[in-house]
């Protein structure tokens, strides 16, 4: 417990330190000769182990400006799935079956692959068919396919048919072994089923070629994907594969889950539902409908019989393509020498939709699709219907060519193809599907000739060999007028020999015998799929146009139906080349590649036709700039993140040639000359990209170019930009539009003339003719106009980025001379618009740093011919002599260095446009652009610089030192950019810890306010360091920057001081003006914020999330009543807490770029973060420290040396202040040694401030738990003492502040190491006791030190530490330092607990101690006198007046000295102490405080201070009018300990001050857990009533504590002067509660025998105080009788109904609630009956006269003050509440009527003059206890 004996110090626990074994000391402490040795010591320990690359650290997103490479042209594939057939497997077995396997898609009602066939047959069904299968290629003997899917849908269904040999009956009787034999039953009918086998094998035999149908089975393919999926969150294949972006409706609803084909898990699948074929049903359209009901039902609405069976398949993802696999035309992808690996195919894809990817592989493939053919009227026994499909190159049958694709186990290439055999059927339906390999080359010969068959199953006994009956013929010419025919026909069958030539006509031409006279019979479908026949009559036109141009065909050409002459070949080739644009878009993108070539071979090369040149150059680009804009309004294709459609750009990078000229041009003695090749091919390489061939043959397109002589021959560069410059109109609008693509083919074509020129050695100058150069000028000024004039921000961007790319090539290609005049040119055309469209600038930014990103960068900005090499030692010894030896001339010149000249922008013209970007856009808001524009433009400037920096300290090439000097030259401007822009920095990274914020100190100079106790001012005021109290501009807001980018501008900063000449940066401090140096220390300062360390471990993560749980909780659970208000009123002050708060918990809003999404993390990857985040920090830190050592050695030059050496501990203190690595500490504290050794005598006698907060943050590492932290701190510690000690005054100082720092250490830090911090104290004595000089000195910090046990111990009941720590405070009554110190530390606790008048009373108690010393030391008017001044405050103040200048004189031996004593310190003291008082609502108080300080201000003419706190008090008068009433004040309880177990505490009774509307259960329930933690639960018990406790009835082995209401006592003559809520909640000593009782014994009972007892406690001191609980020292007690008690209760009553009724805005339902309690017919006998047992009759005692007389006053007033309440009633209800009015008035009426009578009776004897009775005769007023308590100071 605590005693009251206020003259003990806590010193009962002291340790003996010299029993403890001192840390590791540091060596050689003293052993240094010279400063100079010291320095260089120092030096090179910080270089050890240095990170060479600052960048590495802190990478940029994008370090440089690239265009990504497109993707490299590739046949288009969907995902793709691998589909491996296991087994096909029926009841019985005993014939060979055939599968094929294809896609449909049932949303689209489309088949999306081509056909699969394979057979899982046995050797020896194999054996069967040996006679009709000569040979069997290992291509055919595949069992797995691989499927594309370029558009999944959910309703993909891969559908598989099985056939089998064709035999007698139909498909029903066929299938019926199967269905009605079971495997099980094999053994019993193996009779049968050799017998079915032998039949099978006769068929085999005689019928093996021909198939019929007999089953189909089906599964939907996404079903077992979803199933099965790995992982849905994989990229969306498209966008990597570069495909079309589907922005049609179809694409926009396919269900997510199944849009991920690429990843799932390998599954088998077993279908055992197959179904029998039925032969009426056939075709595709069927089987369509059957998928359907699938889909619906599972089982198809029309019962089809099943057979059962199984077939298994297995299904994978397919991401490398397999061993042995075959493309789609057979040719191995993956070539394996064994025979034995089994192929897979590659299975052709029908897309469901358009896919818009250029041909890039040759593929010319024709599909053949029989439908229907109709028998039914024809008389013939043609019933089992097969036809015979073959591509003729001619007449005779030896002209079959084998272009068949072959199915399963068979030949590779078949000459002829059978359709399957529906058995007696005249009509049948075909699903066929005939695939062929067409001729490169096509003529007018090549036809598909179809033959008809009937097919005798049974052998008849007159028939020989054959089955097949031949019923007719039919024919398809493969070119109709030279085009390809494709599409659905209905063609006619011949029933006799075909005539001669028939291939050369229709089928419908030749006079020969027709089936059903000539009607069409048969139906069939053909499909192309064909890199070489474009399908598309605009594109056919032009080639065809093209290829006569070249001279490849005879005049007058055919195209389709017309005949064109040579004459009008120009006119008819214009009218192709215009329509290009309008073929449909897919056959314009299939052949893209090849319609561009041909455009700019037409651009290129002036043409003769009929012997006149025509030139087509011009119509020829406009169709280019036309079908670029088509491709670019596309929704179908996609573009990259600048806006290039990646069709066009895939075709610059990869596939564009300038056209050869002919190799024998140069030998031609004759004017024209032909060039031409049977093929034309394309074969284009590049490092990367060889191996794509186009080999396109087409007869059309035979090259043969016509060229003029070489002297004629245009360069196709030149001719391109004489296009772009002389277009017009709509094609000039979007060739500008569009630029880019047009910028990218100047410069690739220009970058092949120069390859070829290279070979000819011609100079960079002479490259390009002067034509061109003007026209590229003149392009290059019309594309700066339009940037401005395009109206969309988006699209402007793009072209301004094209151009910026643009430049930048040309930078390799041309003249620099010419391309820096392009960019001054880009420039002064920019700046003239930037005024009326300032979103230039940011265009402007983003160009330069484009052109900045130039790999050759540095040496097109000439950064080796800087100046910014130091001059060559101008002194010998830069310590040793003063700068007078410098010219004036040199310093100007050094100076110049760093400032943005107008040379430097002319030597280094890049780098220069850049900085006056970036200086400009920091100064833009003094400009009165629009603020988010300026920031905007500010975070572009940056970013720019930034990543430029980050290139350079990442590239090889500036490794060395000496290059890096040379590069950090460049850009030494950029530091006087950067500190000139201090303002706008952010450093708010420093203050999210411990729930900083930034410095709320107004625009005044921060100077004059002194910073008090730093643990104080970071709880209160904000930032420790008024260094970080950034000036406000003179009266105007600045646009911060925010943190990343702050800390962008700051690393490049940094990177600059790390490599820049070291020298040369101490000549620079030196001469630079004090104004400069104090704003570069500001700037130091701000990095060490925005860079300290702060990523967690992962155990750390863990640690704060389950605190950020309990915190969250305390904030919703905790805080009771007042919580709950909070809630409800929503208060603004806790409010912004909670937002403060939030800030330190939720990374997701640090100011700072973040590196922790940690959920998402690996343990390894959070501690890589963590490692590099340390290193960061120490190593900015070390940037930090290597400068502050180059400005202090550079000190003996300076001409003002206190600032700098002061200013440069500043920033090393507040570098102490933030989290730290060792290897950085122990640097910092050599350099804190070094100046203590080197400006010791300075440092203390001009900066005592410093000192004092030196010595605190020393101290506090003396008790890190860190060893190598601990050596450091106590080494640094103890020779600032050895060094004091020299001087005695000083020595003094010093000690008072180390004592004085300790305690505010203990005081304010829960978590400190006590233990370290005794290790610490030992080691500093060893230090001593080794030192001879220092042996005599004594320092009693033992002492402070055992008060933190004590602390300890009540770390958790927060009255008993308060207590303890008022104790300390009131112990340290002779030492004002050390009590100002505590009292500060019982501030920050208070205010830690948000008990802001508490804190606020401490600082005023801290005011009040130096007013007293002040008052010693100078007698001003102005300044109080003493702490009598402070009496209005708080009377409590006047303890502060203890100390008499008998005991202590100011200023002796160090005391008083701290930067509090000042009058500045007081002004700080009471304002801070008035910003609390305001925080808490106590708005009065605030006016008393400044009552304080105004008469300062006013002494020292500090106007504007005066301004601003006029302007705080007219706020908190503002407040009272506001808030007066609504206020909410403490609420008080007494709290009396009972029991020995409480110690000191026993029998003593507190008044606790508790927060607004707490209630009795919140404070029982907090004292309750903290004293059962002390005492167990079964020792303590709360006792629930408020009667006096009686000792003798205690358990003595218990603690008993009582808690009871109590509400503030004033006697009448005070509440006088107290009118208003703050007076009667302020300046509180004396407390009142009442217990009610009986003469029996039982608290309550009747009206007439319930007494009540009130007791009034008195406090030692009036709250509020500096403690929140303060002794109780006088009580008194007295009784009121029944009648007094019901005097009592009517008073009240009658009082509220007044205030009700009377009130500005009256509530009605306060108002109704309490007349119901007054007249309401229930509580009639509430009033009513207190009347009749008091009032009834006059009593028989006279003494109670007067009593019946008040009480019958009371009533009366009651009654008419209820009759108010009624009337006003009425004019405050609502309609619906008549009838309740009329009820109130008539319970008004009753109740008076039945008080009436007793209230007309008067008692006669009281109108007689009577004489006063004497006090002491009144009982009800007789003093029953006065118990004064023994006084105590606590």
């Amino acid at each position: 417990g605590l005693s009251d004996d206020s003259g003990r110090t806590l010193t009962s626990s002291d340790f003996n330190l010299r029993c403890l074994t001192p840390d590791q000391r540091v060596e050689r402490l003293l052993a240094y000769g010279s400063h100079e040795e010291l320095d260089r010591f120092n030096q090179e320990s910080r270089q050890g182990n240095r990170h060479p690359e600052l960048f590495a650290l802190y990478p940029p997103e994008d370090a440089v400006e690239i265009r990504p490479i497109p993707d490299c042209p590739k046949e288009h594939t969907g995902d793709r799935i691998l589909v491996r057939c296991q087994a096909i497997k029926f009841e019985i077995d005993i014939e060979p079956v055939f599968a094929t396997m294809a896609l449909y898609d049932l949303k689209e009602k489309k088949k999306i692959s081509e056909n699969f066939y394979c057979d899982l047959n046995s050797e020896q069904f194999r054996s069967f068919l040996k006679p009709h299968m000569p040979h069997v290629d290992h291509s055919t003997l595949a069992k797995s396919a691989i499927f594309s899917v370029t558009y999944p849908t959910p309703d993909i269904y891969l559908v598989i048919k099985i056939e089998k040999v064709l035999q007698q009956g139909e498909i029903s009787d066929c299938a019926d072994p199967y269905m009605t034999f079971r495997e099980c039953d094999s053994a019993k009918n193996k009779d049968k089923l050799e017998k079915l086998r032998g039949h099978a094998e006769t068929f085999c035999h005689r019928l093996g070629r021909y198939r019929m149908p007999f089953a189909w089975a089906t599964v939907n393919v996404m079903e077992v994907i979803s199933t099965v999926a790995l992982d849905r969150d994989v990229t969306d294949s498209d966008s990597l594969r570069g495909l079309p972006r589907r922005n049609s409706e179809r694409y926009s609803t396919i269900d997510d889950q199944f849009c991920n084909v690429s990843a799932f898990k390998p599954a088998t699948i077993t279908i055992s539902t197959i179904f029998k074929q039925e032969g009426d049903r056939l075709s595709d359209e069927d089987l369509l409908k059957f998928l359907a009901d699938i889909k619906k039902s599972s089982t198809p609405q029309r019962r089809i019989k099943t057979i059962s069976g199984s077939i298994k398949l297995d299904m994978s993802p397919v991401h490398d393509t397999p061993l042995a696999c075959l493309s789609t035309e057979l040719i191995p992808l993956i070539p394996v020498a064994e025979k034995n690996i089994r192929p897979v195919k590659e299975v052709l894809e029908f897309p469901s939709s358009e896919v818009y990817v250029p041909h890039n592989i040759y593929r010319n493939l024709l599909f053949v699709y029989p439908q229907r053919l109709n028998f039914v009227n024809r008389l013939t026994s043609a019933r089992n219907i097969t036809i015979k499909i073959q591509f003729m190159s001619g007449e005779d049958q030896s002209c079959s060519l084998p272009v068949i694709f072959g199915k399963s186990s068979g030949p590779e290439f078949l000459q002829e193809v059978y359709t399957p055999i529906t058995y007696h059927n005249k009509s049948p339906d075909f699903y066929e599907e005939v695939k062929l390999v067409l001729p490169a080359c096509l003529t007018e010969r090549h036809h598909l000739l179809f033959t008809f068959y009937h097919i005798s199953c049974q052998q008849k006994q007159n028939q020989s060999g054959s089955c097949e009956t031949l019923i007719g013929y039919s024919w398809l010419p493969m070119l109709n007028n030279d085009r390809l025919q494709t599409g659905q026909f209905c063609l006619p069958i011949v029933l006799e020999r075909l005539p001669v030539n028939y291939s050369l006509h229709t089928p419908e031409v030749p006079p020969v015998k027709w089936m059903e006279s000539h009607k069409g019979l048969f139906n069939l479908e053909i499909q192309a799929v064909s890199s070489v026949h474009t399908q598309d009559n605009h594109l056919e036109r032009f080639f065809s146009l093209c290829h006569a141009l070249e001279g490849g065909a005879t005049f007058p050409l055919r195209v389709r139906e017309e005949k064109i002459p040579e004459n009008k070949l120009e006119h008819e080739l214009k009218l192709s080349i215009i329509s290009l644009s309008s073929s449909s878009l897919e056959p314009l993108v299939l052949f893209l590649h090849l319609v561009l070539d041909k455009l700019f071979t037409l651009i290129m090369q002036p043409m003769v036709i009929a012997g006149q040149t025509a030139n087509l150059a011009q119509i020829a680009f406009e169709s280019v700039v036309s079908i670029v804009n088509s491709l670019h309004n596309s929704q179908e294709l996609i573009r990259d993140q600048q806006g290039r459609n990646s069709l066009l750009a895939t075709y610059l990078y990869w596939v564009f040639r300038l056209p050869d000229p002919p190799q024998d041009m140069q030998n031609s003695g004759s004017d024209i000359l032909i060039f031409s090749s049977d093929k034309f091919i394309i074969c284009h390489t590049s490092h990367i990209y060889c191996n794509v061939l186009y080999s396109i043959s087409y007869r059309h397109w035979i090259v043969s170019l016509w060229f003029v002589h070489l002297f004629l021959l245009q360069q196709f560069h030149e001719e391109l930009a004489l296009q772009m410059v002389v277009s017009t109109g709509v094609c000039r609008e979007n060739a500008y539009k569009y630029a880019w693509f047009f910028f990218e083919l100047l410069v690739k074509s220009m970058a092949q003339h120069v390859s070829q020129l290279d070979k000819q050695s011609v100079p960079r100058r002479n490259r390009f003719s002067d034509r061109f150069k003007d026209d590229i000028t003149t392009i290059v000024s019309v594309v700066t106009a339009e940037i401005g004039t395009i109206l969309e921000v988006e699209q402007a961007e793009k072209v301004n980025i094209s151009l910026a790319f643009f430049l930048y090539d040309l930078l390799s290609l041309m003249d620099r001379g010419f391309v820096f005049q392009l960019v001054k040119n880009y420039c002064n055309q920019m700046s003239s618009k930037t005024v009326s469209l300032p979103t230039l600038i940011s265009m402007r930014l983003e160009f330069l740093r484009i052109l900045c990103s130039h790999e050759h960068y540095l040496n097109l900005s000439l950064f080796f011919s800087s100046p910014g090499s130091a001059p060559a030692s101008p002194c010998p010894s830069i310590s040793s002599q003063s700068s007078g030896s410098c010219s004036f001339q040199e310093q100007q010149r050094i100076l110049g260095l760093f400032e943005l000249s107008q040379d430097f922008k002319q030597q280094h013209y890049l780098a220069g446009l850049l900085l006056t970007e970036l200086s400009a856009a920091l100064d833009m808001e003094s400009e009165g652009y629009y603020l988010p524009l300026t920031l905007l433009l500010q975070i572009k400037a940056i970013n720019a610089i930034y990543s430029l920096l980050c290139s350079h300290d990442l590239d090889h090439r500036c490794i060395k030192p000496e290059v890096r000097a040379k590069v950090a030259a460049l850009y030494l401007p950029l530091v006087g950019i950067i500190i000139d822009s201090t303002n706008y920095l952010d450093f708010t990274v420093s203050d999210t810890r411990c729930g900083k914020n930034k410095t709320g100190i107004p625009d005044d100079d921060l100077e004059n306010v002194p910073p008090i106790n730093q643990s104080v001012a970071m709880a209160i005021a904000g930032n420790p360091f008024n260094t970080l109290g950034r000036n406000v501009l003179q009266g105007k807001s600045v646009a911060t920057l925010a943190a990343d980018t702050s800390r962008h501008l700051l690393v490049c900063f940094l990177w600059v001081m790390k490599n820049a000449d070291r020298s040369l940066i101490q000549r620079w401090t030196v001469d630079m003006p004090p104004s400069q140096l104090n704003k570069l220390l500001e700037l130091l300062t701000i990095c060490v914020s925005c860079f300290e360390y702060r990523v967690m471990s992962t155990q750390a993560l863990q640690k704060s999330q389950q605190a950020k749980l309990q915190l969250e909780e305390a904030l919703l659970r905790g805080m009771g009543a007042r919580g709950e208000m909070m809630k409800r009123v929503g208060g603004r002050m806790d409010r912004t807490m909670g937002q403060r708060e939030n800030l330190r918990w939720r990374k997701d809003l640090t100011q700072w770029r973040q590196t922790n999404d940690k959920q998402d993390k690996t343990k390894a990857e959070l501690d890589q973060e963590a490692m590099i985040s340390g290193n960061l920090a120490t190593e900015t830190n070390l940037i930090v420290l290597d400068l502050l050592e180059t400005i202090v050695q550079a000190v003996p030059l300076a001409e003002c040396k206190d600032s700098v050496v002061g200013g440069v501990l500043k920033v090393l203190l507040h570098s102490l202040t933030c989290n730290q690595s060792t290897t950085f500490l122990s640097h910092t504290f050599s350099t804190l040694r070094a100046l203590v050794v080197k400006f010791g005598d300075l440092l203390f006698e001009e900066e005592a401030e410093q000192c004092a907060d030196l010595c605190q943050k020393v101290l506090q590492y003396c008790s890190s738990p860190v060893d190598e932290n601990r050596s450091q701190a106590c080494a640094t510690l103890y020779l600032i003492m050895r060094y004091s000690y020299s001087n005695a005054s000083n020595f003094s100082r010093v000690k008072m502040q180390v004592t004085m720092s300790l305690a505010s250490l203990v005081g304010k830090s829960s978590d400190f190491q006590e233990e370290y911090l005794r290790r610490s104290l030992r080691t500093i004595l060893a230090y001593a006791e080794d030192d001879t000089e220092m042996q005599n000195t004594q320092l009693n910090l033992n002492s402070i030190l055992s008060d933190t046990v004590k602390m300890r111990e009540f770390q958790e009941d927060p009255e008993m530490l308060m207590d303890l720590m008022y104790r300390i405070a009131k112990g340290y009554q002779t030492s004002p330092d050390l009590r100002l110190t505590w009292l500060q530390n019982m501030a920050e606790k208070h205010n830690n607990r948000k008990c802001y008048t508490e804190s606020a009373m401490c600082l005023v108690h801290a005011a009040a101690l130096v007013a007293e010393y002040l008052s010693m030391l100078e007698d001003h008017k102005y300044l109080p006198v003493g702490s009598v001044t402070f009496q209005n405050i708080s009377p409590n103040v006047l303890e502060e007046s203890a100390v008499s200048d008998d005991i202590l004189s100011p200023d002796e031996d160090g005391v008083c000295s701290g930067r509090y004593f000042t009058e500045s310190g007081l002004v700080g003291l009471l304002e801070q102490a008035a910003e609390l008082f305001s925080n808490g609502c106590l708005f009065e108080a605030v006016n008393e405080v400044y009552k304080i300080i105004i008469p300062i201000l006013e002494a020292h003419r500090d106007f504007r201070k005066l301004a601003s706190t006029h302007d705080k008090l007219q706020r908190a008068f503002d407040n009272i009018i506001k808030k007066g009433h609504k206020r909410m004040f403490g609420t008080y309880f007494r709290v009396g300990f009972y029991g020995a177990k409480f110690g000191d505490l026993d029998e003593r009774e507190f008044i606790y001050k508790e927060p607004a509307i707490t209630h009795l259960p919140e404070i029982s329930h907090r004292l309750e857990n903290f004293y059962s933690q002390c005492f167990g639960d079964e020792t303590l018990v709360m006792i629930k009533d408020s009667t006096p406790v009686d000792r003798k009835q205690l358990n003595p082995n218990k603690a008993y504590i009582q808690i009871t209401y109590v509400e503030p006592f004033f006697d009448d003559y005070e509440m006088k002067d107290r009118l208003t809520n703050f007076e009667k909640n302020f300046n509180l000593r004396r407390f009142m509660y009442t217990t009610p009782f009986t003469k029996s014994g039982r608290p309550r009972g009747e009206l007439n025998e319930q007494y009540k007892r009130k007791t009034i406690l008195t406090t030692m001191h009036a709250f509020p105080y500096v403690k929140t609980r303060i002794n109780v020292i006088q009580k008194e007690e007295f009784d009121l009788t029944p009648i007094e008690v019901a005097i009592e209760d009517m008073q009240k009553k009658t009082r509220e109904l007044a205030v009700a009724t009377h009130r500005e805005q009256p509530d009605a339902k306060m108002l109704q609630m309490l007349l119901q309690g007054s007249v309401g017919a229930t509580v009639n006998q509430g009033p009513l009956e207190v009347a009749q047992v008091f009032l009834n009759e006059i009593p028989a005692d006279p003494k109670l006269f007067r009593h019946h007389n008040k009480l019958r006053l009371c009533f009366k007033e009651f009654i008419m003050r209820c009759g108010e309440a009624v009337e006003k009633n009425k004019h405050l209800i609502t309609s619906d509440q008549k009838e309740y009015q009329q009820e109130l008035k008539k319970n008004y009426n009753r109740l008076r009527e039945s008080l009436r009578p007793m209230l007309e009776r008067k008692i006669p004897e009281l109108y007689k003059p009577i004489i006063r009775p004497r006090l002491e005769n009144r009982d009800s007023f007789k003093r029953l206890s006065f118990r004064r308590v023994q006084e105590e100071n606590s």
